[in-house]
C-alpha cells in the first residue's frame, strides 16, 4: 500500500488580475504592506507579484491573468476558496468592502469560534475570511 499523501500547509495562494500593478496597489493599501517581490523588476509592468503574510509568512501571489490555468481566465470567481484566518471577521469583511471588494459569503457563524466570510476582490478573486479558534490554538501554543 502506498503511503499517504501529506499536506504540510500552503506554500502559495495565487490570485489573478488583468492588472497586476492595480492589484498590487490594491492590496498593498488594504494590507499595509509592500511586495517583497516583482517580476519582471520595476521599472516594467509586473507580470507577478508576490506578498508574505500572517503567522506563517503564506506567500499570497498576484499573477497575469494571461497565465492563469485554464477554466481561470474568464474573470469571473470561482476555484478553491481560501479562508485567511483574521482576528475580527466582521471589522476585516468592511475593510474588504470599504476598499471596494464585493460580498460574496455574508458573515456566517458556524458554532463557537467558527465565523466565517467571503468577498470578491475588484480583479474578481474570491477571498475567504475565517475566525477559527483551533488556529489561533494551533499558533498560539502547537496544540
Amino acid at each position: 500500500m502506498a503511503a499517504p499523501v501529506t499536506l504540510r500547509g500552503i506554500a502559495t495562494l495565487s490570485l489573478w488580475a488583468d492588472d497586476v500593478a492595480a492589484a498590487g496597489a490594491w492590496y498593498t493599501a488594504l494590507l499595509g504592506v509592500e511586495p517583497y517581490c516583482a517580476r519582471p523588476e520595476p521599472p516594467e509592468a509586473p507580470g507577478y507579484l508576490e506578498f508574505r503574510l500572517g503567522d506563517h509568512g503564506t506567500e499570497l501571489g498576484i499573477i497575469d491573468r494571461r497565465y492563469a490555468l485554464p477554466g481561470l481566465r474568464t474573470g469571473e470567481p470561482g476555484g478553491i476558496v481560501a479562508y485567511w484566518a483574521v482576528d475580527d471577521v466582521e471589522k476585516t469583511l468592511d475593510e474588504f468592502l470599504a476598499a471596494g471588494a464585493t460580498p460574496l459569503q455574508p458573515l456566517t457563524e458556524y458554532g463557537p469560534g467558527f465565523v466565517t466570510a467571503a468577498v470578491v476582490d475588484p480583479f474578481g478573486n474570491v477571498v475567504g475570511l475565517m475566525y477559527n479558534q483551533h488556529y489561533l490554538d494551533v499558533v498560539v501554543d502547537g496544540s
